[in-house]
């Protein structure tokens, strides 16, 4: 499937907007902003003297800035593009699981016992039968690392962290294997440490539309958008907004209406057209008895059509970050 991608025409830029505005220090922001945020979350980076900030922040096009001033008149902001949103409910063992452990492993309180462990830490999950086999790549300090026996040691902890954080989350009742830093070699020489628990440090600056989805996961077996969440505007960017929606929708469709084990939700946007009139709100749903889809579709919709309808609100809790987004 091809999807087209279109701009709206200069005239429909809106007439008689001030010309008088107050300049905003975007460049000083961008740099104070990021220094803050790097010292904030990254342990072992000094944001002073590791970091050289460069901003590149650009004016955006002509013809989306003159789409999100026209807001001003359609009310409702309008979509910069014509993209789709996916969402599902509820997450499973596997998916459970594999948050629960980079969750334990990225905790602050594991951090304090633990200085050795990196902020570099990906979880790949497998469900075989019903056994769960976790791969863990995991940055070590080498400041905290003595010698070759203490990295085995503290990769040996790891494993035992990611085996309790499975099994804490009530996630997984089975078998739990789990192994670190698959790649180490048998000497010194070929383990995975670091000065700043990043592989940032040895080139590695991977791609924003690679990373996880709204629910903190990359899922090939699930339905996925290909949008990525980082770098766009929360008021009308839909690569943001419909898969934090569609991801909204499908958790009050579980939560709400007895007997549906899980759903999905598709949201389409028409770029120009306000957010709240995506061009279609697919919802599907799997129920413990299917006879009763019947009787509980009007609700389906009532939900689904009460959700977009708040959509022009969405950047207000997208803003406060109650929760990460990835």
């Amino acid at each position: 499937m091809t999807w087209a991608r279109g701009y709206a025409s200069r005239s429909a830029r809106m007439a008689g907007v001030e010309k008088s505005v107050s300049p905003i220090p975007v460049d000083e922001m961008a740099v104070e902003l990021s220094r803050r945020w790097l010292a904030d979350n990254l342990r072992h980076l000094d944001p002073q003297r590791h970091v050289r900030i460069v901003p590149r922040v650009r004016p955006t096009s002509p013809d989306l800035a003159a789409l999100f001033l026209a807001q001003r008149e359609a009310g409702p902001p309008l979509a910069n593009d014509t993209s789709f949103g996916v969402g599902y409910a509820p997450l499973d063992g596997l998916e459970r699981s594999v948050l629960a452990i980079e969750r334990e492993m990225n905790s602050a309180e594991t951090k304090r016992a633990h200085p050795e462990i990196g902020e570099d830490v990906k979880v790949m999950g497998l469900r075989t039968g019903a056994a769960l086999r976790v791969t863990i790549a995991c940055a070590l300090v080498g400041r905290h690392v003595s010698d070759f026996a203490d990295y085995q040691a503290k990769k040996a902890l790891l494993r035992s962290l990611a085996i309790g954080a499975a099994r804490r989350a009530h996630a997984w009742p089975g078998e739990v294997e789990a192994e670190v830093n698959t790649a180490d070699g048998p000497t010194p020489e070929s383990v995975y440490l670091t000065v700043t628990g990043l592989s940032a440090e040895a080139g590695d600056d991977g791609q924003v539309g690679r990373g996880n989805r709204v629910n903190g996961l990359i899922t090939p077996y699930r339905p996925m958008s290909l949008e990525a969440l980082g770098g766009k505007n929360p008021v009308s960017h839909v690569g943001k907004l419909y898969n934090v929606l569609a991801s909204q929708i499908a958790h009050a469709v579980v939560a709400e209406i007895p007997g549906i084990v899980e759903a999905e939700c598709f949201l389409l946007s028409r770029i120009g057209r306000p957010i709240t009139e995506p061009q279609i709100t697919d919802v599907s749903v799997r129920m413990a008895d299917p006879r009763e889809l019947p009787v509980r579709a009007p609700r389906i919709a009532e939900i689904a059509r009460a959700h977009v309808a708040r959509a022009a609100d969405l950047w207000r809790a997208l803003v406060g970050r109650p929760q990460p987004l990835w």
